[in-house]
């Protein structure tokens, strides 16, 4: 490539906020994420569309979302880790291709089975990318100007997240194909993404970075969590076959053997230690409970709106959009709130109140209206969420020694995938919806009413989990701390957290 082409080494201090060069830098990474964050909204609104075109009824569909969340979860830490050691922006760049790739593969699928190929495979190139986003910011900004840049991703991306179900929408009622398109809008992105990134991002690393990069780890990581979901998907569908269980029990004690090696691996992905501290250990089981219920729930809406209700997919992606609104307006000031008065009741009431948002969508039936039964619910849950996010967040951080606070939030950004993985996997069997409800609407309804009243059910739980669990803090924070701690909640806007892998400096 031409030396236009090549970015320069940034200042020794790093980038300013306010520079040309520094603008160009944070368009690229919110580009980047935006690519990963797009295409997990806009994907769910396309579902029922993908199942008349394919074929494969609920059981495809699941595997549709749980094929590309199942390779990010499992290589998340792992893409985090080769950044450090080989080059924030080389692996960033080699992400956004990879998923670029995937997605064409994606849009060209013959077949579901194809198609579930290609999104693992598309879950792969976002593990690469993810956590370099903000890590680029991370390193490439002076100190300084870091909590603006990160701000104004989170901000950003937060506007990519509430775009998405209506670009989705939009464009899968193109025609019956139309949500091939879901996957081709990744292209033009990428192309900007991949130029920008080459002629203004600095190149990164860690210097400190020692030892092997744990793939072992990764693997059984990735394997067995793919073992114990192929179980949990496939057994209540099909019937627990021999096969099933084989590969379910097998994907068990690989998970087994994942928690072992990282007892014995110098560098682990995930250091087990952090789990010592109780807080720590409070908030990602509050992460999991309110991110299985909210991935559970808002896998299921598109559908029963679509199938049941009547919706456009234009109506049925912009149903969510009240949620990441209240998320941009009110995240920053809950999270300055609980630096005020403590983690404890936010983190309590929130998903309480989330939890009741969910029951409140079961009056979605059969000839529902958008402001008869589903505006209420979608602001009641962003309410909730808003009122959850930004402490839950901070109490993560706070509970992890400051040199790794970077890995405690990719661990709880793991979490909260994970945790929408079993969701999606379970949720509809605990709900009695079988694949063939996808092809009968009362069915489908009948189901999904369960499904919304279980996730509520489960939610509020992780409301009173907080209750009994989290302490609050002995001392109260500087505004500073309050500030610090409130931006990054804004990413998480209405979708898995998507806290950085970041070494802080």
């Amino acid at each position: 490539m031409g030396q236009q082409t090549n970015a320069q080494p940034g200042p020794p201090d790093g980038l300013a906020y306010a520079s040309a060069r520094g603008k160009w830098v944070l368009t690229a990474t919110v580009l980047g994420s935006g690519l990963a964050m797009l295409d997990g909204t806009v994907v769910n609104v396309a579902l029922p569309r993908i199942g008349e075109d394919l074929g494969g009824g609920l059981t495809a569909l699941q595997w549709t979302l749980n094929a590309y969340t199942l390779t990010l979860s499992g290589l998340l830490l792992l893409g985090g880790s080769l950044g450090d050691r080989m080059g924030r922006r080389r692996v960033y760049i080699i992400g956004v291709i990879w998923f670029t790739l995937a997605s064409i593969g994606c849009a060209g699928a013959p077949s579901t089975g194809v198609l579930i190929a290609m999104r693992a495979l598309q879950g792969a190139g976002a593990a690469l990318l993810t956590p370099g986003s903000l890590a680029i910011l991370q390193a490439s900004f002076r100190r300084e100007d870091r909590s603006t840049a990160v701000g104004a991703w989170s901000g950003l991306g937060g506007v990519a997240t509430a775009l998405g179900p209506i670009i989705g929408g939009l464009l899968v009622g193109v025609a019956p194909w139309g949500w091939r398109l879901v996957f081709l809008i990744n292209l033009p992105i990428a192309v900007v993404v991949v130029v920008l990134s080459r002629r203004y991002v600095p190149e990164s690393r860690d210097e400190q970075a020692t030892g092997r990069l744990d793939v072992p780890g990764a693997v059984l990581a990735s394997v067995g969590l793919g073992g114990v979901i192929y179980g949990l998907t496939e057994g209540p569908a099909n019937g627990w076959t021999p096969v099933t269980i084989a590969v379910t029990a097998t994907g068990a004690v690989l998970l087994a053997l994942f928690l072992l090696v990282e007892t014995r691996t110098a560098e682990p992905l995930l250091p087990l230690g952090l789990f010592r501290e109780r807080q720590f250990t409070a908030a990602n089981l509050v992460t999991f409970a309110v991110y299985a219920a909210l991935a559970g729930a808002l896998f299921l809406l598109p559908v029963q709106l679509q199938l049941v209700a009547g919706f456009s997919p234009v109506e049925a992606g912009a149903a969510t959009l009240p949620i990441t609104v209240m998320m941009l307006l009110l995240s920053a000031r809950m999270g300055r709130l609980a630096a005020r008065i403590g983690p404890r009741l936010p983190m309590t009431v929130g998903p309480i109140v989330a939890g009741l948002a969910m029951v409140w969508l079961s009056r979605v039936d059969a000839g529902a209206t958008y402001l008869g039964a589903v505006l209420g619910p979608m602001l009641l849950f962003g309410l909730g969420l808003s009122t959850t996010v930004a402490p839950l967040t901070s109490t993560v951080l706070a509970a992890a020694p400051d040199h790794q606070a970077g890995v405690a939030s990719a661990i709880n950004n793991d979490v909260a995938r994970v945790a929408g993985l079993i969701a999606v996997a379970v949720l509809p069997a605990l709900a009695g919806l079988s694949p063939a409800a996808y092809a009968d609407p009362a069915m489908m309804s009948a189901g999904f009413h369960r499904a919304v009243l279980i996730a509520g059910a489960v939610c509020a739980a992780g409301g009173l989990l907080a209750l009994v669990t989290i302490r609050n803090p002995t001392h109260p924070a500087t505004p500073a701390e309050s500030h610090d701690h409130s931006d990054p909640a804004l990413s998480c806007a209405a979708c898995p957290v998507l806290a950085p892998h970041i070494k802080p400096r």
